[in-house]
């Protein structure tokens, strides 16, 4: 857990936070956090204490667990499974609730076994993290082979005798489409009109369509149905969208985003590789782009994008190698994918092994859990002072440590301890 950033208490004085201090657990609770394993062991905290967002729940161990033992517990994949069916709230806001971890049984072996258990699942699961960021160096390594391919196959050089460069706006028709008017339920209900947006264009083909328009926004507006064979790119969108170049294999308008090419009846025979050239100039669309919070791309841009034209023979020995490397490169993606899928299961693998007694030996010398926590118990109940009974405000955990010094914002949420 990154715990660098400082700011000033005036600064966050009045904002609702959570407080947690050093070797609590962190539990993030709201999707897609949780269901992605975002759990924590609070470390290296500037006076031991910190505050964060609202957003996770903290675990306090009141002595009988150690707390990366609860952390490597709730990072067992049933447990946030189950976390997952209990989550309260509306879509893409939903929780994970206090009582589902208040109410959580765990395991607890004696102390000096929890240790062990530690010790060895540190061991082991480095080596599988080692494996993990190896994969994801492989990952990268292959898609940057693709982009070095296309890159390479598609850059004209001087020795290229018999290559053109033509613009786009020079082999191909160039326009895009509309959107209908939203308030106008006739231009929507009951459309049978494919109606592509940008977000379909991530995908090599158009196959389908998620929205639909009707005959009648066709006709009064200024959508327009392209063919089958027509190639789209997206001139602005969300994320890594903008730039992305897809071919439509069905018949269907388009929103404003798409920039739709349709090449000239000469150049048919071109529509793979200006599909290619467009793919392995996707970086350098993206920075043509221009605008403030979401910059795109014009039709005009996309008229003057220069695309070399090998003869025709040379063009189809290019495009059969680029089809045979990428299948290489698909294959080798296959396999790293594969195999990250069995070093998940591992390390779910040796979660279970480590919570089920599997893991390491027990040693019968070891004190019982059943005694440390009597003793704990019986600590508590005589470090129990009897209080005035007052108004306050509501206090989540009896375990959480008073404040001294610095004062506490009135929003926080306090620990919940174990």
């Amino acid at each position: 857990m990154d715990a660098s950033t400082q700011v000033r208490y005036g600064d966050i004085k009045k904002k609702s936070l959570t407080r947690f201090q050093e070797d609590d657990v962190l539990f993030a609770k709201i999707t897609p956090c949780m269901e992605n394993g975002k759990i924590a062991k609070a470390c290296g905290l500037t006076s031991g204490r910190a505050l964060g967002s609202t957003e996770f729940h903290v675990l306090r161990s009141r002595g009988a667990v150690l707390p990366e033992y609860l952390m490597h517990f709730l990072l067992q994949r049933h447990v946030r499974r189950a976390a997952e069916y209990h989550m309260t709230g509306a879509v893409g806001q939903r929780r994970v609730p206090r009582p589902y971890l208040a109410e959580l049984e765990i395991p607890v072996p004696p102390l000096a076994e929890q240790h062990r258990i530690v010790a060895k699942l540190d061991e082991q699961l480095a080596y599988i993290e080692a494996g993990e960021s190896s994969l994801t160096d492989a990952e990268a390594r292959v898609a940057d082979f693709v982009t070095s391919l296309l890159a390479g196959v598609t850059k004209p050089r001087s020795e290229m005798s018999g290559w053109k460069i033509k613009a786009i706006g020079e082999i191909a028709a160039v326009s895009s489409g509309a959107t209908p008017l939203k308030g106008r339920s006739d231009y929507y209900d009951g459309g049978t009109v494919p109606w592509v947006t940008s977000s379909l264009l991530n995908a090599p083909f158009v196959d389908r369509a998620e929205k639909f328009i009707t005959d009648r926004a066709v006709m009064e507006t200024a959508v327009k149905e392209y063919p089958p064979g027509t190639l789209l790119l997206a001139m602005y969108g969300e994320g890594k969208t903008r730039g992305k170049c897809s071919e439509l294999r069905i018949r269907a308008t388009t929103n404003q985003a798409c920039a739709g090419i349709q090449l000239a009846a000469a150049y048919e025979c071109r529509r793979d590789w200006v599909k290619l050239v467009l793919e392995a100039r996707y970086e350098e669309h993206r920075a043509l782009a221009s605008g403030g919070v979401q910059p795109n791309l014009s039709l005009g841009l996309v008229k003057k994008i220069q695309v070399p034209l090998p003869p025709l023979e040379r063009q189809k020995e290019l495009l059969e190698y680029v089809t045979q490397r990428r299948a290489d490169a698909s294959e080798m993606a296959k396999v790293i994918e594969s195999v990250k899928v069995q070093a998940s299961e591992l390390r779910n693998a040796l979660l279970h092994a480590a919570f089920t007694g599997a893991l390491v030996p027990q040693d019968p010398d070891d004190e019982p859990a059943s005694v440390l926590l009597d003793r704990i118990s019986r600590q508590r109940a005589v470090n129990v002072k009897p209080t005035k009974r007052k108004r306050t405000s509501r206090v989540l955990s009896p375990a959480a440590p008073q404040t001294s010094g610095r004062p506490i914002p009135s929003g926080t949420q306090e620990a919940l301890p174990l």
